[in-house]
């Protein structure tokens, strides 16, 4: 059996599987901030669980600021709001 990676998300706390989450990442070559769709691109990464709960108070909290100690792009929080339309 292989074991699966799990990741905790940014709000809820809550360990699931790495594919089922959404990933944002700070690139470690040019330090800009990118949604991961594939989980290959390298820096730090902060994980959102589907749950709209959770991606509403990840945008209303700031919370992807602090994790990742940057400003975050207006673009990135669209497209997590365009998740939550899905």
């Amino acid at each position: 059996m292989k074991k699966i990676p799990m990741r905790m998300c940014v709000n809820c706390q809550q360990m699931y599987p790495k594919k089922e989450l959404i990933r944002i990442v700070k690139r470690a070559s040019d330090g800009v901030i990118v949604i991961d769709k594939n989980g290959k691109i390298s820096g730090k990464g902060a994980y959102i669980c589907h749950n709209k709960e959770c991606i509403r108070a990840v945008i209303k909290d700031n919370k992807l600021e602090r994790h990742l100690g940057n400003k975050i792009p207006d673009e990135i929080y669209k497209e997590l709001e365009e998740l939550l339309i899905e």
